[in-house]
C-alpha cells in the first residue's frame, strides 16, 4: 500500500507541477531589425560657355576685349570637393592675349595655369566664372605682322575643369596637391 500511495503521491505531485508550471509566464523580449543600406557618393560638374557661338571663335581686334564666359558648377547632391580649372595656353597665346583670373581661385603651383577652390556645404551647386569680367583682352601691342602670323597659327586657349573629394576620411582634408594627383 505505500507503494500505491507514493506512486499516487508522485502522480499528484506530478498534476500539481504541470499547472503550476503552465500558469508562470517568463518575461521574453524582442527588437525590431535594422537594416542598414550604403548608398554610392559622386561628384558632378558641369564647365559651359555662352560667349563666341558653337565653335567658340572669336575675333582679335587690337586694345579690344572680348567676351568669353566659361563657368564651371559643381551639381547639386555632389560631395564636398576641390574643383580644379586648367587653362592651357598655345605657345603664341601671351604675344597676343591676356587675361586674368576671376577672384577665389588660386593656382596650384606658379605657372602651371592650374586653379582650385574648396567647394562644400551651400557651395554645392553655385556656378563660378573662370576668367575675371568674364573677358580676354587682345593686346594694344599686337600689329600687322603679328596678326598675319596669328592667321597660319592662330592663338588657342582651352578651359577644363575637373574635382576631387575634398577630405581623405571623417576629419583629415587632402591638400590641394594631393587632390590634383587623385585626378592624374
Amino acid at each position: 500500500m505505500k507503494k500505491r500511495t507514493m506512486a499516487l503521491l508522485a502522480a499528484v505531485l506530478l498534476v500539481v507541477g504541470v499547472a503550476i508550471g503552465g500558469t508562470l509566464a517568463w518575461l521574453t523580449a524582442t527588437s525590431g531589425t535594422v537594416t542598414n543600406t550604403f548608398t554610392t557618393s559622386d561628384i558632378e560638374i558641369t564647365l559651359e560657355e555662352t560667349k563666341g557661338g558653337v565653335d567658340h571663335t572669336f575675333k582679335m581686334i587690337p586694345g579690344y576685349t572680348i567676351e568669353k564666359d566659361p563657368k564651371v558648377k559643381v551639381l547639386e547632391g555632389s560631395e564636398a570637393c576641390f574643383l580644379f580649372v586648367k587653362l592651357e595656353k598655345s605657345v603664341n597665346f601671351d604675344t597676343y592675349m591676356t587675361y586674368e583670373m576671376a577672384d577665389g581661385w588660386t593656382e596650384l603651383t606658379k605657372d602651371s595655369g592650374i586653379y582650385y577652390r574648396e567647394v562644400e556645404g551651400d557651395a554645392i551647386g553655385t556656378t563660378y566664372d573662370v576668367l575675371k569680367g568674364n573677358q580676354v583682352t587682345v593686346k594694344g601691342s599686337v600689329t600687322s605682322a603679328n596678326m598675319e602670323d596669328a592667321q597660319k597659327n592662330q592663338p588657342t586657349l582651352t578651359v577644363s575643369a575637373y574635382a576631387s573629394q575634398l577630405y581623405k576620411n571623417n576629419t583629415e582634408k587632402f591638400s590641394a596637391t594631393e587632390a590634383w594627383a587623385n585626378i592624374n
